[in-house]
């Protein structure tokens, strides 16, 4: 067997000093995350992005900027991931649409809410992306390539 990280993406989206999240239901109950997800075979990071944020909050992104690449060995269960955060634009909300298996909301939370809510985290990424937003840091689109 060999080891390899799971790529991941997620999409940092505020508005009027709220973030959009999503409460979703795992194996260790119910978690808050970014939009995120696992890159599928075939599309690119950003495209990856733009699908999970529609999949499992109903609203258009457009990825603008890279927040961060993060890297996080989840405890006792031996896996590897390395999650490429993105800013960018919120568009359209698509109602109909039905959320991504296992997502409950999306759910619009201040900093305040983030840091209560901390023991409930996906994964300490969630706030480690929101302090890095809130601090400024930024990294152009073309820092990543497609080939």
């Amino acid at each position: 067997m060999i080891w390899k990280p799971n790529t991941t993406v997620a999409a940092i989206i505020e508005q009027n000093g709220r973030f959009l999240m999503v409460e979703e239901s795992t194996a260790e109950g119910i978690r808050i995350n970014q939009p995120a997800g696992h890159l599928d075979e075939g599309e690119t990071i950003l495209q990856a992005a733009a699908r999970e944020t529609l999949e499992e909050t109903a609203y258009d992104f457009t990825p603008t900027q890279l927040l961060g690449i993060y890297h996080w060995q989840r405890p006792a269960k031996d896996i590897t991931y390395l999650r490429f955060a993105f800013i960018g634009e919120l568009g359209a909300h698509h109602p109909e649409l039905p959320l991504d298996d296992g997502i409950i909301r999306a759910v619009w939370m201040t900093l305040g809410e983030l840091q209560v809510s901390k023991a409930i985290h996906r994964s300490p990424q969630v706030l480690k992306c929101v302090e890095d937003y809130l601090a400024g840091q930024r990294f152009p689109l073309a820092i990543l390539t497609h080939l």
